[in-house]
């Protein structure tokens, strides 16, 4: 029995429009229609809803690159995108939400590349290589049910940068115990190692056409940009909320950061506990000789985001007060700053 399809495809590679457009299938459309929606995203790390930016990304080396930080409504772990990458979304009603079915459609679509693709028991699909290497990772997925509606993403490696994966989501070594969830590394491989036609389009192509076919139906394809965001104010309203500063760090769950460092006019050990973004309280020990500096860092550092330029900002202010340790301060704000970024 046919069933109504609609089928998005984006034209933007602007992670913040991809995911607002996402939200809006989600929240706001009818369920009448299975959905299917393709996208790339430029060089983006993803990270969950509940996950904490500061232990999943390298955040100062993408501030260095202009990768960009996004944060997805679903849960799962920290995924680095590029445009190697296709990502896809289905969505369907509650009731007709087959999360096999939506695995079926991609692995299917893969076997017109000479692919053949499994979903393994957890949210991925792989591939079986060389018998003595097992099976590798192609793709990972995330799952939402609300409501009336269920919700399917992942993404596809097609080409994407591997050796980037390393670059931006190893987090630095720091005394960071966080309470929100960490993601799982895995073994991967490009699809187009295993076949080199497979790019985004074709690959793209082979998906719709599966999809059309699973669900004997004909969808048009409408092609997504900026003015589609000029046009719909409910996306235009999530991709102003997913570019903001309190939903990208605003939701990372509490965490404790701990370091030490040693100057010239004394030892200084930081214990920092953040909550949402903020740092909620602030412990300063020191053998420094100006006592009624370090207590200041402390008063005006609590309270503030965890977030260079707040940082930055006010500790600069301290210099009007403390005219005689502007170099204590410089020092004790850059050494700051390197170890929460």
């Amino acid at each position: 029995m046919s069933k109504k399809v609609k089928i998005f495809v984006a034209e933007q590679y602007d992670p913040y429009f991809n995911l607002a457009t996402e939200n809006w299938i989600f929240n706001d459309m009818d369920t009448d229609s299975h959905v299917l929606f393709l996208w790339q995203n430029d060089e983006t790390v993803v990270i969950g809803k509940h996950q904490n930016p500061w232990t999943e990304c390298i955040t100062s080396k993408m501030e260095e690159d202009g990768v960009k930080l996004a944060r997805r409504q679903s849960g799962g772990g920290a995924v680095f995108h590029d445009l190697g990458n296709t990502n896809f979304t289905f969505m369907s009603s509650k009731e007709s939400y087959d999360k096999d079915a939506n695995n079926k459609i991609i692995t299917n679509a893969l076997k017109v590349f000479g692919v053949d693709a499994f979903a393994n028991g957890r949210n991925d699909i792989e591939v079986k290589v060389a018998e003595e290497e097992g099976s590798r990772k192609i793709s990972g997925s995330a799952f939402k049910v609300k409501r009336d509606r269920s919700f399917h993403h992942g993404t596809l490696l097609i080409n994407a940068d591997l050796s980037k994966l390393a670059n931006y989501l190893n987090p630095n070594k720091k005394k960071l115990e966080s309470k929100g969830i960490k993601s799982a590394r895995a073994r991967v491989i490009n699809l187009a190692e295993l076949n080199s036609e497979i790019n985004h389009e074709s690959l793209s192509s082979a998906i719709i056409e599966e999809f059309c076919r699973f669900y004997d139906a004909q969808g048009q394809v409408e092609v997504l940009n900026y003015d589609f965001l000029k046009s719909v104010p409910k996306v235009n309203e999530y991709y102003d909320e997913l570019k903001d500063w309190d939903w990208l760090y605003g939701k990372t769950p509490k965490f404790n950061h701990q370091f030490d460092e040693r100057f010239t006019w004394g030892s200084v050990e930081v214990h920092i506990n953040s909550n949402k973004g903020l740092i909620e309280e602030i412990t300063i020990f020191s053998d420094c000789l100006y006592p009624p500096l370090i207590e200041s860092f402390a008063e005006e550092l609590k309270g503030i985001a965890y977030d260079v330029k707040a940082v930055q900002d006010t500790l600069n202010k301290l210099k009007e007060d403390f005219q005689a340790h502007h170099n204590e301060v410089d020092d004790f704000s850059m050494w700051l700053v390197s170890n929460i970024r």
